[in-house]
């Protein structure tokens, strides 16, 4: 039987497993999905997990259970060579496996673009993953119990400093979300107040949520700065080491908090590969998909260019956007199926319809095919959208049932830092000097 690798779990990693299991009879292809990580995350919905309205484990796919019939190998892809139809992958336990395809699916993703900023690495925390959401909102809640009981002035207005650069999509949701979280959790605190926090966006451009149109972006921002939140662009960070945050416009100040949500790049893996890759690092394709020089290797979603074919500039391609993801997905599994069996491709067009964001609870913006909505009606927009596209049934049931539990009970903000690092109170316990006495001893 031929062989289909798909390098990646993701999204679109597993929309095309899914279709290619519904699609190939039994015994025509064997396909194997290739991934780090036994499981798909929904990244649409990482900021309603971040601030608890999600339970962490229903934004997530397990990949083995849902993908019966596909092999699949938590590895790391480490080279490609297309000229001779291997790939290079390290396993889990450290171990190279050469494994050789008849086709070949790229769709690693992306990772963080990250910046050469002073101190970004040190002190700054992503917003691609479940572990960075969790954490984020683990380390939001954390601050806010050290200032509840500290009377260093200095120390709480750094713990109550929350900074967010990067003001597309991702990072507006991310900030909005916590920011909604905090200012309830804030009601618990005697000695704090919302006030007392400070919410700040960074924005290189000249204006925030490029993914809508201009007035639904200001209205965006006068939401924001509606319940506090400092929104500032054309803006750059200047330097962020030891938490002290120097601006391009001459602000500084010290924050304990530094989200980067400053865009994407492709997934480095592609480095090693010998597959043709544009000035942006991503695979260059073909409207149907296909890999440029290349009649058996496919790929699609962030890590690829693919053409435009709904823009009057023959240049112009599809943005690195989660709905050019899926779309891509459902014709690349297609078109794989129709090059097995030697059938005629299809190219991929699709408009882009708009976005649809959360700005916290019962808070939102949305642009779809030209109509905006605001306010509970976009956020509702929001949901019901996201909640069609998530890839089980199984899945969808969790997720409505933490919304619906979420309207009579309020959501719970504490902080499980020890999540982070589970065996420091043993490691204590274990380095106390002198031991009680019988300790260890038969009774």
């Amino acid at each position: 039987m031929p062989r289909i690798v798909i390098i990646g779990g993701g999204h679109a990693g597993l929309t095309i497993a899914m279709r290619l299991q519904k699609r190939l009879e039994p015994g025509e292809a064997r396909i194997t999905v290739i991934d780090p990580q036994s499981h798909m995350t929904y990244q649409p919905f990482l900021p309603e997990a971040a601030a608890g309205s999600l339970e962490p484990r229903h934004v997530v796919v397990p990949l083995r259970p849902t993908l019966r019939r596909s092999q699949v190998l938590t590895a790391q892809v480490t080279c490609i060579d297309q000229n001779a139809q291997e790939l290079t992958a390290t396993l889990a336990d450290g171990t190279e496996e050469h494994l050789t395809y008849d086709v070949l699916v790229v769709v690693p993703g992306s990772i963080s673009r990250a910046l050469p900023i002073p101190g970004l690495g040190e002190r700054g925390v992503g917003f691609k993953t479940i572990g960075e959401a969790i954490y984020l909102r683990n380390h939001v809640l954390s601050r806010l119990d050290i200032a509840a009981s500290t009377t260093d002035l200095k120390l709480r207005r750094r713990l109550l400093t929350f900074l967010f650069i990067g003001g597309g999509y991702a990072g507006i949701e991310a900030m909005a979300e916590l920011e909604s979280m905090a200012r309830e959790a804030v009601r618990n605190y005697l000695s704090l107040e919302a006030g007392d926090m400070r919410w700040i966006m960074v924005e290189a451009t000249g204006r925030i949520m490029p993914e809508v149109s201009a007035p639904m972006g200001e209205y965006t921002r006068r939401r924001l700065e509606e319940r506090g939140i400092e929104v500032k662009t054309d803006t750059t960070a200047k330097s962020l080491t030891d938490g002290h945050v120097v601006l391009s416009d001459g602000d500084e100040f010290d924050a304990d908090t530094i989200a980067w949500t400053a865009g994407v790049k492709p997934h480095p893996m592609l480095e090693d590969s010998n597959l043709p890759r544009d000035a942006k690092g991503r695979v260059e394709c073909t409207p149907k998909l296909q890999v440029r020089g290349t009649t058996n290797v496919f790929a699609a979603g962030d890590c690829a260019a693919v053409p435009d074919l709904t823009s009057d500039d023959p240049e112009a391609l599809c943005g690195p956007s989660a709905q050019h993801a899926v779309r891509q997905a459902k014709v690349l599994a297609d078109n794989v199926v129709a090059h097995l069996r030697g059938q005629e491709q299809t190219d991929y067009r699709h408009r882009y319809a708009g976005s649809v964001a959360g700005l916290g609870l019962f808070q939102g913006a949305a642009e779809v095919y030209g109509i905006k909505l605001k306010g509970l009606p976009a956020w509702l927009l929001h949901r019901v959208y996201h909640l069609a596209k998530l890839p089980t049934f199984r899945l969808k049931a969790r997720v409505l049932g933490d919304w619906l539990l979420e309207l009579p009970l309020r959501r719970q903000t504490v902080a499980l830092g020890e999540l982070h690092d589970p065996r420091a109170e043993f490691v204590r316990a274990a380095n106390t000097r002198g031991l009680p006495s019988g300790h260890g001893r038969a009774g």
